[in-house]
């Protein structure tokens, strides 16, 4: 639970900073929820960027109750209240940027990397992430892309009331944060998918299970061209096992034919013993 609340408090704080110390300085527009509020405060500069978005937000706030989990809520309602207290409270003094796309890049930059941290608790900073983490969990689109494109319906009708060179340069900060957004998500997590094609099976597996503590699966294959059996090794790894994988595959069996494959995401867990996947 600690460590839930402390990525979404640092996950707002670091998107409340990219929010006022630079999307509001450059006059950017966003998409979804923060797109609204944005619109809202241009309109109106008394009205506060944060409670705004917080009062938004109560809609949305049904859905993940419902449709996706209680206490993915609980957290997320955290994160709604922290980033509207930050953002109400969180002025950082950022040197001004005078070229848009640098500034738009950075922006996304922060502002990705803000969202991304909190994805990665056990809930969100509110907003369309709550409807993104639902469609992610029903349909398993990724977040990244579905971001972007929810937020360009926002911006088409931003760009009517302050012009289209806004909207673009505040595109391309949207597409800078999704981007971040999805490599935060992934990277933590990146995972390696091993064939192994073998005479040596038995030998290599030994040593993926004794010297990597890695499970393995052997499936059984037929050569295409000489018809004779043998099996292949399937095995999920981490990026910095995979130089210990390559050498103990080749130490043992030089003539082995190793294939590589990343994993946009690994779900479940293993079955039956606890050295099997």
């Amino acid at each position: 639970m600690l460590v839930n609340v402390l990525l979404i408090s640092a996950g707002s704080i670091v998107y409340a900073v990219g929010i006022n110390g630079v999307i509001v300085s450059q006059g950017f527009l966003s998409g979804g929820i923060m797109g609204i509020s944005l619109i809202g405060h241009y309109l109106f500069p008394w009205l506060n960027i944060g409670l705004a978005y917080l009062v938004l937000n109560i809609p949305l706030m049904l859905l993940g109750w419902f449709g996706v989990s209680r206490k993915f809520m609980l957290y997320t309602v955290l994160g709604m209240v922290m980033f509207s207290t930050a953002t109400g409270l969180i002025f950082p003094k950022l040197p001004h940027i005078e070229n848009p796309i640098l500034a738009a890049i950075l922006g996304g930059i922060i502002c990705g990397a803000g969202v991304g941290i909190t994805l990665r608790s056990q809930g969100s900073g509110g907003g369309t992430e709550i409807l993104l983490v639902y469609l992610r969990k029903k349909l398993g689109l990724r977040m990244g892309a579905m971001s972007f494109l929810s937020n360009a319906l926002v911006l088409a009708v931003a760009a009517h009331f302050f012009g289209l060179e806004r909207a673009l340069y505040s595109l391309i900060f949207m597409f800078v944060s999704g981007k971040v957004m999805d490599s935060i998500l992934t990277s933590f997590n990146q995972r390696k998918a091993i064939l192994v094609i073998t005479d040596c099976a038995d030998a290599i597996t030994a040593q993926i299970l004794n010297r990597l503590h890695r499970g393995a699966t052997l499936l059984e294959g037929t050569g295409a061209y000489t018809g004779s059996s043998k099996k292949v090794i399937f095995s999920i790894i981490t990026l910095t096992e995979l130089s210990k994988m390559k050498e103990l595959v080749f130490d043992i069996d030089p003539h082995a034919f190793m294939v590589v494959n990343d994993t946009l995401e690994v779900i479940g867990k293993r079955h039956g013993s606890m050295q099997d996947i």
